[in-house]
Protein backbone atom coordinates (compact mmCIF):
# COMPACT_ATOMS: atom_id res chain seq x y z
CA UNK A 1 0.00 0.00 0.00
CA UNK A 2 1.24 3.28 -1.24
CA UNK A 3 1.90 5.89 1.71
CA UNK A 4 -0.96 8.23 0.09
CA UNK A 5 -3.35 5.34 0.12
CA UNK A 6 -2.28 4.48 3.88
CA UNK A 7 -2.69 8.17 5.07
CA UNK A 8 -6.33 8.02 3.51
CA UNK A 9 -6.71 4.46 5.22
CA UNK A 10 -6.10 5.86 8.73
CA UNK A 11 -8.06 9.11 7.99
CA UNK A 12 -11.12 7.04 6.98
CA UNK A 13 -10.73 4.90 10.33
CA UNK A 14 -10.80 7.94 12.30
CA UNK A 15 -13.62 9.43 11.09
CA UNK A 16 -15.09 6.30 11.46
CA UNK A 17 -14.30 5.71 15.29
CA UNK A 18 -15.54 9.26 15.63
CA UNK A 19 -18.85 8.71 14.26
CA UNK A 20 -19.32 5.95 16.61
CA UNK A 21 -17.90 7.74 19.31
CA UNK A 22 -20.82 10.04 18.47
CA UNK A 23 -22.95 7.29 18.55
CA UNK A 24 -22.63 6.05 21.52
CA UNK A 25 -22.91 9.84 23.37
CA UNK A 26 -25.87 10.24 21.66
CA UNK A 27 -27.36 6.73 22.63
CA UNK A 28 -26.27 6.84 25.62
CA UNK A 29 -27.99 10.44 26.40
CA UNK A 30 -31.94 8.92 25.23
CA UNK A 31 -30.74 5.99 27.63
CA UNK A 32 -30.55 8.83 30.34
CA UNK A 33 -33.72 10.88 29.46
CA UNK A 34 -31.04 13.71 28.00
CA UNK A 35 -31.33 15.50 24.85
CA UNK A 36 -27.66 14.76 22.94
CA UNK A 37 -28.00 18.04 21.38
CA UNK A 38 -28.72 20.09 24.67
CA UNK A 39 -25.90 17.86 26.89
CA UNK A 40 -23.33 18.95 24.14
CA UNK A 41 -24.50 22.60 23.75
CA UNK A 42 -23.73 22.95 27.38
CA UNK A 43 -19.65 21.75 26.96
CA UNK A 44 -19.16 23.78 23.44
CA UNK A 45 -21.34 26.60 23.66
CA UNK A 46 -19.73 28.50 20.79
CA UNK A 47 -19.75 25.83 18.54
CA UNK A 48 -22.27 25.48 15.33
CA UNK A 49 -24.50 23.03 15.07
CA UNK A 50 -22.47 19.72 14.85
CA UNK A 51 -23.94 17.57 11.74
CA UNK A 52 -22.24 14.35 12.87
CA UNK A 53 -24.38 14.62 16.60
CA UNK A 54 -27.39 15.31 14.33
CA UNK A 55 -27.15 12.04 12.40
CA UNK A 56 -25.81 10.25 15.37
CA UNK A 57 -29.45 11.30 16.64
CA UNK A 58 -31.20 10.15 14.12
CA UNK A 59 -29.79 6.39 14.69
CA UNK A 60 -31.02 6.23 18.54
CA UNK A 61 -32.63 3.89 18.96
CA UNK A 62 -35.73 4.42 22.64
CA UNK A 63 -34.33 3.29 25.65
CA UNK A 64 -36.21 0.38 25.49
CA UNK A 65 -34.53 -0.93 22.60
CA UNK A 66 -31.25 0.06 23.28
CA UNK A 67 -28.45 -1.73 25.17
CA UNK A 68 -26.93 -0.23 28.10
CA UNK A 69 -23.75 2.10 27.74
CA UNK A 70 -21.71 1.88 31.22
CA UNK A 71 -20.67 5.28 31.91
CA UNK A 72 -16.97 4.27 32.20
CA UNK A 73 -17.32 3.23 29.25
CA UNK A 74 -18.65 6.33 28.07
CA UNK A 75 -16.34 8.39 29.05
CA UNK A 76 -13.34 6.86 28.30
CA UNK A 77 -14.04 6.97 24.85
CA UNK A 78 -15.00 10.38 25.05
CA UNK A 79 -11.53 10.61 26.46
CA UNK A 80 -10.08 8.83 23.77
CA UNK A 81 -11.05 11.49 21.17
CA UNK A 82 -9.96 14.78 23.35
CA UNK A 83 -13.19 15.62 24.44
CA UNK A 84 -12.89 16.54 27.78
CA UNK A 85 -15.37 19.50 28.07
CA UNK A 86 -18.41 16.70 26.83
CA UNK A 87 -16.93 14.51 29.26
CA UNK A 88 -16.81 16.89 32.49
CA UNK A 89 -21.17 17.81 31.51
CA UNK A 90 -21.17 14.26 31.12
CA UNK A 91 -20.00 13.47 34.98
CA UNK A 92 -22.39 16.48 35.94
CA UNK A 93 -25.30 14.56 34.78
CA UNK A 94 -23.81 11.09 35.68
CA UNK A 95 -23.14 12.77 39.53
CA UNK A 96 -26.87 14.26 39.65
CA UNK A 97 -28.51 11.05 38.71
CA UNK A 98 -26.68 9.54 41.58
CA UNK A 99 -27.88 12.04 44.01
CA UNK A 100 -31.36 11.63 42.53
CA UNK A 101 -30.91 7.66 43.63
CA UNK A 102 -30.05 8.78 47.11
Amino acid sequence: MDRKRMEDQMIHNYQRDEQMMILIFAQWCVNHDLNPVEVYKRAYPNQETNHELAQAVELTVPKEEAGEIPNDTLLGVLSLFGNEDLAFVVTEEIDKKRKEWL
